[in-house]
Formats: structure tokens, sequence, C-alpha cells
């Protein structure tokens, strides 16, 4: 928090030098008052009584230029301290590793980001208002002990017991306020989860479980609220109570000094306005305190996001790639996922030639997503080498390298914005022939001229408003306009209807013309798109080869292929057959054209005249 508040201290000096000129006009005016009364009032001058009214008068415009200052200059400094520690949360969180995200709670990071940064936010915009109440507190105590120390211990008397109060309460405050920032951060994540998987929870008729995690959470809220409004309600009126309980005293005592005529009238009067304005002060402190141990607790925890190291380190001035076909090689390579113990690649050596479209296959746990995953350093493999165009990837600028490489999730994740913003993710700049082009190359095109306005149709949240394969032809458009050198498709088709499943490989088949292609599949007509197939097991490449040569050869890619179209025949010649049926269905050509040579076809290959696919056989079989 320090380091956010170092840039602003200007202001916050700001608010310090005019509650200093605010201190010193507001103990001001019952000296004036006092001497209103004792040199004018009570002689009969009006003279001296109006100068000392005028007086006053101009320490009251001293006082609300001062407290409009000091105000401005508090909250300007808390609103700039908040803004830029929710930028750097906000940035540091991206530059965080994908392990750290894995664990995370979205709801709890949200939670940090807006409810803890805004506690820290109150008590930063306390600080100026609370030094100014501390120079009057100083101010008040140093000029009633010079006047009376006798009435002066009086009035003062209470302090020690408001100071042992006041120790009390912030011990016992702390902690409350710690789980209620930690109570407040798991009802966010509850809503966050509701919201995000409303078409879950409509789906199995759950609406009330999930209500019943809110009650309970909120539930835990209330009562942490509560047991913090206990405590300051026990607090805060002592605050109150104890500088009453001063002017009593003085009142009693600096009475009958006043009859006895051993003190002025407007002395005591000017004693008495001193111990009311200690009230305000002492309230200060007390919120100061309370709002301190909450505060405190926000700050913690961000700062345990702050103060937790991206695991992807990048050396500093990390070249560029070099210009190239995109080669990629993984090299003898080991990889696993934190302390899941057994590793998920063991030794991986693979190979895929510049242009060259590569398809992984294997059961699941084979490790075929987490090779696209280390491609762009999602994660650091533990031992070994990945190179692209024979350079490290954990040599090269994180930035160049992900700009390099193309990805298409399984889950596709649209944002809330047009579908022109979408496919320009990232290239914000982008000119509309630019994205025009892209959508056509995805096949994605006509039904975007379809939407109510176009490339400027708003679509929903996360793009539910379109159906998967449309969604999945966005995402196709947006991998292609930043223009990678290496495409990755990790499967891409596998969410959509195999009905449709044809649209999306019409698209990809053009996409990835002279494009180094890694295909994370399963459905055997998505294979069909490879050049060359690699099976894998364990995290180890256990055949490579063509379909045919691997039909042919290997039992276990057989296996693969048979539960992805639902048959047990592994052996026999009809399940052989139908299993090379199930690839070659709506794809004979495709397998027999070369990878560099494929083209989209006159009216795309498989589609009618509107885009639309005329018949699936290979959406039939692979389902």
């Amino acid at each position: 928090m320090r380091r956010a508040v170092r840039p602003h201290w200007g202001w916050a000096m700001l608010g310090v030098g005019a509650g200093a000129f605010w201190t010193a006009a507001r103990v001001s005016v019952p000296l004036m008052a006092g001497l209103a009364i004792d040199e004018g009032i009570l002689k009969h001058d009006m003279g001296t009584t109006m100068k000392y009214v005028g007086i006053i008068l101009a320490l009251g415009v001293v006082q609300a230029i001062a407290t409009g200052l000091r105000r401005y200059g508090a909250f300007r400094m808390a609103l700039r301290v908040e803004t830029d520690m929710r930028q750097q949360l906000f940035a540091h969180l991206q530059r965080l590793h994908f392990a750290f995200h894995d664990q995370a709670q979205t709801g709890q990071l949200m939670a940090r980001a807006n409810t803890d940064i805004q506690q820290v936010n109150t008590v930063v915009i306390l600080f100026p208002l609370t030094v100014a109440s501390s120079l009057v507190l100083i101010s008040v105590v140093t000029i009633i002990v010079l006047t009376s120390p006798l009435l002066a211990l009086l009035a003062l008397g209470t302090l020690p017991f408001l100071n042992i109060a006041a120790t009390l309460f912030t011990k016992k405050m702390q902690p409350v306020t710690l789980h209620l920032q930690e109570e407040l951060a798991e009802l966010s994540s509850v809503v966050e989860e509701s919201f995000s998987g409303v078409r879950v929870v409509k789906g199995f008729g759950a609406e009330s479980i999930q209500a019943a995690q809110l009650d309970h959470r909120a539930d835990q809220v209330l009562d942490r609220s509560l047991e913090a409004a206990r405590l300051r309600a026990w607090f805060l009126p002592l605050v109150d109570l104890l500088p009453t309980m001063g002017l009593v005293a003085i009142l009693g005592y600096g009475g009958t000094l006043v009859l006895q005529g051993k003190i002025e009238l407007g002395t005591i009067v000017a004693f008495n306005s001193y111990i009311l304005m200690l009230i305000w002060p002492l309230r200060m402190a007390g919120m100061l305190l309370g709002q301190a141990s909450r505060s405190s607790a926000a700050a913690g925890r961000v700062h345990e996001i702050l103060s937790t190291d991206p695991a992807i380190h990048e050396v500093v001035g990390s070249p560029e790639l070099p210009p190239g076909p995109g080669e990629l090689r993984f090299e003898n390579v080991t990889f696993g996922y934190g302390n899941a113990g057994t590793p998920v690649l063991d030794g991986l050596d693979l190979v895929l030639r510049g242009g060259e479209a590569v398809a992984l296959v294997g059961a699941t746990g084979s490790g075929k997503s987490t090779v696209a995953r280390l491609v762009p350093r999602f994660y650091d493999i533990d031992a070994g080498r990945v190179t692209l165009d024979g350079i490290d990837v954990r040599d090269v600028s994180l930035v160049n390298l992900r700009q390099s490489v193309g990805i298409v999730f399984e889950d596709t994740f649209l944002f809330s914005d047009s579908v022109r913003e979408n496919i320009s993710f990232a290239d914000p700049e982008a000119d509309m022939d630019t994205v025009r082009d892209a959508a056509r190359l995805a096949g994605a095109d006509r039904f975007i001229d379809a939407l109510p306005e176009g490339y400027d149709t708003v679509i929903g949240e996360q793009g539910f408003s379109l159906s998967g394969g449309q969604r999945q032809r966005i995402a196709i458009a947006r991998a292609v306009l930043a223009q990678p050198r290496v495409l990755i498709l990790d499967d891409a088709t596998s969410s959509v209807d195999p009905t449709k499943e044809h649209e999306i490989r019409a698209a990809l088949r053009e996409v990835m013309q002279d494009r180094t292609t890694l295909i994370i599949a399963h459905r055997p007509a998505t294979i069909a798109l490879a050049d060359r197939v690699v099976l894998l097991d364990h995290g180890k490449v256990i055949a490579e080869g063509t379909h045919q040569e691997l039909l042919a050869s290997s039992r276990e890619y057989r296996a693969v292929l048979a539960q992805a179209i639902g048959s047990d025949a592994v052996d026999t010649p009809a399940g052989a057959a139908a299993l090379d049926a199930a690839v070659h269905a709506d794809d004979d050509e495709l397998l027999e054209v070369p990878h560099g040579a494929r083209t989209a076809g006159g009216d795309g290959h498989g589609t009618n005249g509107d885009g639309h696919g005329a018949g699936d056989p290979v959406g039939e079989a692979a389902s």
C-alpha cells in the first residue's frame, strides 16, 4: 500500500497543509469568542465586540476554504491510490502463470480487486482528515494546559480510560474484520459461479441449491458484520461519553472559580468550547481504529496476490523469433503439473516440419492438450527443450512467442462485444477488410452478414447467443487474423454438433494452408485434416505415420478411433473397415491430396450455395 500511496504524497501534503490552516482557524475561534465576551460584551464596548466578531467571521472563511482543500486532497489521493492499486493488481494477475489461475477462484480475485481495494481506499481518505483532527487534539490540549493546568487535568483525566478501551477494541476488531473480508470473498465466488454457470444451474433445476449456498454465505457475512457492529457499538459511545464527563467537571469546578472571581467568564466559555472540540478528533481516532483493522486485512489479501511471483520468467531483453516456416520440435521433454507426481509427458520427442499438419491422437490423459499448452509457454517444461524455428521458446519474448502461435480452444470463449471486436481481439487496429478476410477464411462471413447488425452485432455473454459452430468459426477467424506461424487446434470441433462439423472442417482446410498446424483431436473426420498422425500414450510417442499406416499397424490407434465412433470392433476386418470409413467419409479426396495443395473448393467443400451443409456423412460416422 505504501508503494501505491508514494506517488501521490503531493496531494496528501495538500490535505495535511490545508488541515493545518483549518486547525489554526478552528482553535482560534474559542479564544476570540472568550476575548469578545471579556473585552467587549462584559465591558459594554461595542467596537471591541464587533472587531472580534469580524475576526471570527474571517476565521470561519479560512476554515471553509481549508476544509474544501483538505477533503479534496484526501479524496483525490485516495481515489488515485485505489485506481493505481486496481490497475497494478489486474496487471499482475495478467502476468501470473496458468498454474495460479488453475487454483484461484474467479470470485475471490474479483473480491480482492473490488471490495478489498475499496477498504484500503477508505483508510487512505481518513489519513489527511485524521492528521488535521490530531492537530486539533494537540492544539487544544496545549492551550487548556497553559490556561489552567488543574482544569486541564479534570478535562483530560478520562483519556487514559479511552486509550485502554481503544487498545481492547483494536485487538478484538482485527480478526473480525479479516474474517469479514474472507466471507465477502466467498459470497462473491458463489454469485460469480452461479451467474457464469447459470445454464448448468437451470439445466439441473438447481436454483434452490445455489440459493441455499448464497443464503449460507450471506448469513456468514451478516454474522461477521453484526459482530463488528457490536464492537463499534460499545466503543464509539465511550468516545462521546468520556469528553462529556470532562465537560461536566469543567462546568462544576470552573463555574465555582468564575463565581469566586478567580477566572474570567470568557475563559471558561472558551474552555468549554475546547472540551467540546475534543469530541470530533476522538471520534475520528475511533473511526480510524475501526477502519484500519478492516483495511489492514484487505491490504493483506491484496498483497498476497501481488507478492506471488510468476512462474513463467522472461529473460530481460529477450529477442524476437527470426523469420521461419514454423518448425516445432519437442526434444526429450518431461513435464508434470505441480505436485501431481507422475509426469504427464515423459521424454517426449516430436517434430512438426514447417507447413505440416500433425494430428495428436491418444486416450484421455495421454498428454495431448499438455503438448499444446507448452508451445506458447503457458507452462514451463521440467526437462528437455521446446523449440520454434530452432529457438528455445524460453529464450524468446513472451509477447512475440504468443503472437506467433494461434490457438483455437475446445471451450470457445468470446467477449461480450461486437463480432468485429472479437475477431480483431489480437489486433484492435485491424481494418474492416482484414477482419472480413479472416472471417471468410474461417467460413464465418455468410452467417455474420446475416446477423441483425452484421459485424457490429453485439453478442451475448460468452457468445451464447450464437450456435456452437458459429462461436467456433469466430474463434478460428480470431486466430487467423493474428497471422500465426503455428496454429494449434485443441479439440476445436469436439463441442460442435457432428451434423455441422463439416462446416468447421471446410474452414480449417483453407486456414491450415502453408501453416504449421498441431491438431488435438479424437473425431476421425478431424484427424483426416492432418498430413501425419502421432499417437501418444502416457506422455510418449508410441506410433506415428499416416492414417492408413497406423490403421494397419497399430492396435492402440484402432482402439482410440473405435472409442471415438462407439465401436467395439478393433481387430476384426469389419471393425477396421468401419474405422477407415469413418475417416474417409466425405474426405476421400482430402486424404489423397497433399496438404500444401489443399483448397477450400469452389463451394466450400461439402456445403451448398449458402454455406450450409447439404449432408455430412463424416459427422454421421463420427457420431
